[in-house]
This record gives structure tokens, sequence and C-alpha cells, in this order.
């Protein structure tokens, strides 16, 4: 596994709601810091204060093996009209993108599909610095980042569907 392939993982939860109610949940960009061991805090920037294109905010993350950093991020898409909406943002780097996530809400049978993805690259990022350290172990290095962001999106979806289903226990 090469980062230049810019790998993915995404993550799937089924969860007894409506399709509006969910959407209004995966669009407030602090749940992920309420139920995430890397990120630490989110705040919007400059005059946003809701998911549009354009809109930026920041992310204050931390990890032991990476230490403390700020993300500045931009929401390069959003699909949030019909059945099926979504929105995506990229994680800003000093040459360009380091990283593109996003959230998708669909309806299903039995209430939505909630899904959260992430790709790495297309540009350097801070996990670029380990692999050029260790170019040896790049497939590793790679596979486990994926695995620790799979990790945070089942923390996120377990999240949102305990707020949806149950309230009381969110």
């Amino acid at each position: 596994m090469r980062y230049r392939d810019q790998p993915t993982v995404e993550v799937t939860q089924r969860v007894r709601s409506d399709v509006d109610a969910a959407w209004q949940l995966v669009t407030d960009i602090e749940v992920p810091a309420r139920c995430s061991s890397e990120l630490q805090a989110v705040q919007w920037l400059g005059d946003a204060d809701a998911v549009r294109v354009g809109a930026r905010f920041r992310g204050t993350n931390q990890n032991d093996a990476l230490g403390t950093w700020d993300a500045e991020c931009e929401i390069v898409e959003v699909e949030g009209d019909g059945e099926i909406r979504r929105w995506v943002w990229n994680v800003l780097v000093p040459d360009g993108v380091g990283a593109t996530w996003a959230f998708e809400v669909e309806p299903a049978r039995d209430g939505v599909l909630i899904r959260q993805w992430g790709r790495m690259g297309p540009d350097p990022s801070g996990l670029s610095l380990a692999i050029a350290a260790r170019p040896e172990l790049e497939g590793r290095i790679v596979s486990r980042r994926l695995g620790e962001w799979e990790q945070g999106m089942r923390a996120n979806l377990d999240y949102v569907r305990a707020a949806l289903e149950d309230p009381e226990r969110a």
C-alpha cells in the first residue's frame, strides 16, 4: 500500500432515523471531537458557521506518534438537497491537499445509511515525514494510519447512531 495511490477507508452505519435528523447531526463539525481520541477541538474560521462550499474550519489534533497539530480544512462539496446527501472537505497542507474526508447520508428501508470516508493525499502530509524517515515501512505506516482513521470513524458513527436512536445515552 502506497501513499501516492491515495488509499481510502470507509465506514458505514445503518441508523433508525430520517434523513433530515441524520443530516443535521453529521453536519455538526463538533461531533467528531466529542468521540475522537485524536481530534481535540474544532472551530469555524472567518464568518463560516455552517456546512457550505468554501467554508473553512480548523481542527486541533493530538496523536502519540505524530504529536499535536492544527489542520485547516475547506468544504469543497455539499449535496444537501434531495434523498442522498453528502459533504466533503479537504485537509489543507502547504503544498495542497493532504487528505479528503466526507460524510454521506442516504435513505434505507428501515432508516438511513450513514457513511464516513477518508482518502490520503494527493499532496504530502505529516504522514509523509514518517514515510520518508522509514521508506521500507511505507505499507505498514499507511496501513496503521488507515486503521486509526477507521477506528475514529467507527467511534463517530457509533456516537451518531446513539444520538439519533437513543438520545438519553448519547
